[in-house]
């Protein structure tokens, strides 16, 4: 990293480094997400590893802003890409697969309704969000024939490294199965974003520190850093009411990301650092709807800081034997 420009993350004086920043460095323009509803069940509802799904997860299988599943994925990429651009003007897309688990199907499934987007006029390339234990074989071989063809993410949910909260949430899942998901897609050079969500039920901010410690290790390219959003009608509601949840404030909330860019790796790009629910479904933390307050808030923290990301990252030595 240059010395003199120790955050050359965004021509806007943000201190870390930004996915649309990553998005005109390498398209030479503008690039946004259009995110839809690939009709996927989850691993974690329909019994396959288990029942109920993720206690945070909305019916909507995390894609409250998707696409309309009722509609065919042509109809859907269209109707999002054009409200998108009545915020912008110009610019190319990234087909999103935003909604429950988009590797959870047979790979000639998965075929059909990636490259029913992936050709359509100005989709410069795919991101899939998906779970580590999504992950067979020869769904990781297609996706490396993907990356081969076009400009591909699979977003991988984490969310935290700590087994009892995992255990909480009804996540399905261990950290183990999260680490050998990413080195399978890394095998093939497949970019990785790894999601974690802050404000997790009895989650500490020591806790999250180590969730995104142990990120900031891993052979990943990119991260999301969410905050919880309780919304109504999901299973965390019921461990809300048993006091088993407290929301970060915004204070916290702004610290706490803040603490956590600087341990980052440089180069890692955040795709995210906040987020909001659905407006009519949220029951908190509710100062989240306001969302460019949390970034100003965010950047201004970092700037009193006189931080950036990656200021405290340590590389972890490769140990020989």
């Amino acid at each position: 990293m240059n010395q003199l420009n120790p955050f050359p993350y965004a021509t806007d004086d943000k201190r870390y480094h930004t996915w649309n920043y990553h998005l005109r460095k390498t398209f030479g323009h503008k690039v946004f997400k259009v995110a839809l509803d690939g009709g996927f069940d989850c691993p974690n509802r329909d019994g396959t590893v288990a029942h109920g799904g993720c206690t945070f997860c909305s019916a909507a299988g995390s894609g409250d802003f998707a696409g309309n599943r009722a509609d065919d994925l042509v109809t859907q990429f269209t109707d999002i890409k054009d409200k998108m651009h009545k915020k912008w003007k110009d610019g190319k897309y990234l087909a999103y697969f935003q909604a429950f688990t988009n590797t959870h199907a047979p790979v000639e499934v998965l075929r059909v309704k990636y490259e029913s987007v992936m050709n359509l006029e100005g989709v410069v390339g795919l991101s899939i969000a998906t779970r580590p234990d999504c992950l067979p074989d020869d769904v990781v071989e297609y996706l490396a024939e993907l990356n081969e063809r076009t400009y591909l993410w699979v977003e991988l949910g984490l969310q935290t490294v700590h087994e009892r909260t995992a255990l909480l949430i009804n996540r399905a899942h261990d950290y183990e199965c999260y680490v050998e998901g990413v080195a399978k897609l890394r095998k093939h050079g497949i970019r990785v974003c790894s999601h974690l969500i802050n404000g997790l039920p009895l989650e500490t901010p020591e806790m999250m520190m180590e969730t995104a410690r142990a990120i900031s290790e891993l052979d990943v390219q990119g991260i999301k850093l969410h905050l919880l959003h309780l919304l109504k009608g999901t299973p965390m509601v019921k461990q809300y009411e048993k006091g088993l949840l407290e929301f970060l404030s915004f204070e916290d909330y702004v610290n706490l990301i803040c603490d956590q860019l600087e341990i980052l790796p440089p180069e890692m790009v955040v795709h995210r650092i906040t987020g909001d629910g659905p407006i009519d479904l949220m029951i908190g933390p509710m100062w989240s709807v306001k969302k460019w307050d949390v970034l100003n808030a965010i950047d201004a923290e970092m700037k009193k800081r006189n931080s950036y990301q990656g200021k405290y990252y340590k590389k972890k030595e490769v140990q020989f034997v």
